[in-house]
């Protein structure tokens, strides 16, 4: 019996070459080589990794630009993904997931140890953070929510890097402090004194998921002060209670 046209799926329609979209999937053949690439991509080095011409994607290029899903370097010419797509993931159920499931977690332990404590994903290549909540007490550190950070800068993008997947850390471990990125990963934290902001130091522990690898990093900025109610060393263990209570 021969099947009506008209009742055809959409997974029989995926299957079949016919259905294909070329533009669509130029668009995103690019997009995910430069979600793995950290420092940008020249519109030749992009033909050649995806295997096309110059001209083939020259108008996929332009109009992933124009949107602004790309960003383009007009000294350089180099090309790299924009935050659009971290916008759009933010929209998404998984990413609102996860910064509801650290609201709890990350408020109880601020009241715990009377500081402040944020958190951070890696988002094309630098820290991201996507969750703050503030000390209780008179005093406190804040970071904005939001704000971007080079990976090789921060305690926190040292942790990400460590627990990242294995592509992930292969682009992006030479732009950390060697030791302390081994630390991360054989202890599984980072503790790290900030040299510009005196009396501050960064706890960091990951977050993991059920991958086993880093989703986040979860940051304590503690402030080393006669009016600290914890030792540091109480802190980084609520951290890791806390952190394992975001994603269990």
């Amino acid at each position: 019996m021969t099947a009506d046209p008209g009742t055809q799926t959409a997974a029989d329609a995926a299957t079949q070459p016919e259905y294909s979209v070329p533009a669509l999937e130029k668009a995103l053949d690019i997009l995910e080589l430069l979600a793995d690439d950290a420092g940008g991509l020249s519109q030749t080095a992009i033909a050649e990794a995806t295997g096309r011409r110059v001209g083939q994607i020259f108008r996929v290029l332009t109009s992933l630009d124009r949107r602004g899903y790309l960003m383009r370097d007009r000294q350089s010419g180099l090309y790299g993904l924009s935050t659009m797509l971290f916008d759009l993931a933010h929209r998404h159920p998984p990413l609102r997931g996860l910064i509801t499931a650290a609201t709890v977690p990350m408020r109880e332990l601020a009241d715990e140890i009377r500081q402040s404590c944020n958190l951070s994903v890696l988002d094309a290549g630098r820290v991201r953070v996507l969750a703050q909540v503030e000390s209780p007490a008179d005093f406190g550190f804040r970071v904005r929510v939001g704000a971007l950070f080079p990976v090789g800068g921060t305690a926190t993008g040292s942790v990400l890097v460590a627990g990242a997947a294995e592509d992930v850390r292969r682009t992006l471990a030479g732009e950390c402090d060697q030791e302390e990125l081994a630390h991360a990963t054989r202890h599984g934290h980072v503790r790290r004194h900030d040299a510009l902001q005196p009396g501050i130091t960064d706890l960091v522990v990951p977050v993991t998921g059920a991958a086993g690898t880093t989703v986040a990093a979860l940051t304590v900025p503690y402030i080393a002060t006669t009016f600290s109610g914890s030792r540091e060393d109480d802190v980084l263990a609520a951290a890791r209670r806390a952190a394992e209570r975001i994603l269990p």
